[in-house]
């Protein structure tokens, strides 16, 4: 059962045993403590292909007393939602209840990290790529605690790849050249790469010697992901495709190609 359609059951369960199902979260706060910094990925935006990925979240937090424990949640859902209870939230992605593992860096600081498994081949979908809200939840020595729901947000992506072809090889000088590529994603929901739709993608040259490329124009895939356009063989040089990037993929750069010019 994906985890969505657990969270579903969880609550209509609640509803029928008369339980409140609240519609909205609130931040919990009592004592002292401080939470320094919250870190997911390493800061960098989590990019899963078609096999799992474990990414770590780690927070730095200090109190007086100490600091007891730590935990987090990772889910998506609107601003305000309960994720406990949101159609679309997804609480901690590998179910794992282990408290996250501290580290003291002196009497009133630790550092507390706790690892996430994200399984294509198991609950995640296509539909969970984008911005996915981080619950940081702090326990000190002397009971203080904290609970924020949104302490920050990390960007769930989907792994791109982008390849080019440059022909004829070699051309003569002053002739067409056919360049083609194709931009494709992963699909979490196939567990394989498809190709991306309608994207800008930018067609670069750099000529022979030099160490950087310059734009000659800008193509948007066709509804399999190809690309396809001509320019005209001036000079020795490669050929490459950039994508940028959106919210759910990350940006794409194709390796030159190198067209020799007679």
């Amino acid at each position: 059962m994906r985890k969505r359609a657990a969270l579903a059951v969880l609550t209509a369960v609640a509803a029928a045993a008369g339980l409140a199902v609240p519609g909205a979260y609130a931040d919990d706060n009592r004592g002292d403590i401080q939470v320094d910094g919250v870190v997911v990925n390493g800061g960098k935006n989590i990019v899963v292909d078609t096999a799992d990925r474990t990414v770590t979240v780690s927070v730095t937090a200090s109190d007086p007393s100490g600091i007891w424990d730590a935990d987090f949640n990772l889910w998506r859902g609107p601003d305000g939602t309960d994720p406990y209870y949101s159609a679309e939230g997804l609480i901690d992605p590998n179910e794992n209840t282990t408290p996250a593992d501290c580290v003291a860096s002196s009497s009133t600081t630790s550092t507390c990290s706790k690892t996430f498994t994200f399984e294509p081949d198991w609950w995640l979908t296509n539909a969970d790529a984008g911005i996915w809200k981080v619950q940081v939840q702090v326990s000190a020595n002397d009971g203080s605690y904290t609970d924020r729901w949104a302490y920050t947000t990390t960007r769930l992506q989907r792994h791109s790849k982008l390849a080019v072809n440059a022909s004829p090889e070699p051309v003569v000088k002053g002739k067409t050249l056919t360049i083609t590529g194709k931009l494709s994603r992963a699909n979490w929901d196939t567990l394989d790469y498809r190709g991306y739709t309608n994207q800008p993608v930018k067609l670069q040259f750099r000529k022979a010697g030099a160490t950087t490329y310059t734009t000659v124009k800008t193509v948007y895939t066709s509804s399999t992901g190809n690309l396809t356009t001509t320019a005209l063989a001036s000079e020795d040089g490669y050929w490459r495709w950039n994508f940028a990037g959106t919210t759910t993929t990350p940006a794409a750069v194709a390796t030159g190609d190198f067209v020799d010019v007679q």
